[in-house]
């Protein structure tokens, strides 16, 4: 953890319904274009700057589709112009296989993406489509972020990048806290065994996201050592006393609250643009 800037911006990333959550879960849970594009205003407002993406087909279910990530991005970006980062996700949800992902990737063009590298590279002969891939990608100027699930995952991002298979001088990893734990309900100490393993200063920015509860205590334990956050409804729809959140704009606002009670400034989109740029 040496040589990480701790007074550098908090980066608070909304991921608002994720592709599993329905109105049944939350009445609150957006599924249209409109719905996310409105519940924009209102997220960034009360503190996120950067917007975790997922498109629902006319089912509400979920989907790659690169047209309603087109439509639902500009809807996002009539409503709050640049003042927020769009990531999309390549979620495969046992539906979609690597090379899917990537075709929607492509087809997209999105300013920044969130990639499980469990799906994207799940073994030797995925390598050389995903070298290629994501040399194209920040080529084009789009952010990747590395999703991790646990810390084992840490030590073979570390090992794709020692041979050229991740590109760019640093990465931009989401660490997942307790996502096959009891409940789904995650510890922030679940946070050190990918920590033991991993060097901002050198490896590049980290976030958090988490189950339950305590989603706020995990990602403000990250933001404690440096880290960012990522809250919503796509992983938890508790305030940390347990109640029920009103909506997302809840949980983020709980938690921009808490970075500035740790000294951090809540990042902008502009700030979060320069925290992820892998160049």
């Amino acid at each position: 953890m040496s040589g990480v800037a701790f007074d550098q911006p908090m980066a608070v990333c909304v991921a608002p319904n994720g592709a599993r959550k329905t109105r049944d879960d939350h009445p609150a849970v957006p599924v249209t274009a409109r719905e996310v594009a409105e519940g924009a205003v209102r997220w960034r407002e009360a503190g996120a700057a950067m917007l975790h993406l997922h498109v629902r087909d006319a089912q509400a279910g979920h989907v790659l589709d690169a047209d309603l990530y087109i439509e639902a991005t500009a809807a996002v970006r009539a409503a709050v112009g640049d003042d927020m980062v769009i990531q999309i996700t390549t979620e495969a949800v046992g539906k979609y296989t690597a090379a899917e992902q990537m075709a929607v990737v492509r087809a997209v063009r999105p300013e920044a993406v969130s990639l499980a590298v469990r799906e994207l590279i799940p073994d030797a002969d995925h390598e050389k489509d995903a070298a290629a891939f994501l040399s194209e990608v920040v080529g084009w100027g789009c952010a990747p972020q590395y999703i991790l699930y646990a810390a084992e995952d840490v030590a073979r991002l570390h090992d794709l990048r020692r041979r050229g298979i991740i590109p760019g001088n640093r990465m931009n990893v989401l660490f997942v806290l307790g996502r096959y734990s009891r409940n789904q309900d995650s510890d922030p100490r679940d946070l050190l065994p990918f920590l033991e393993r991993w060097n901002p200063a050198v490896d590049g920015p980290f976030s958090v996201c988490a189950f339950g509860r305590r989603e706020g205590t995990c990602v403000l334990a990250a933001g404690a050592l440096g880290g960012h956050a990522r809250v919503g409804f796509e992983n938890n729809t508790l305030r940390a006393d347990g109640s029920a959140a009103a909506d997302n704009a809840d949980l983020v606002a709980q938690v921009a609250e808490g970075a500035r009670l740790l000294g951090r400034r809540v990042a902008s989109a502009d700030d979060i643009r320069r925290l992820m740029d892998p160049l």
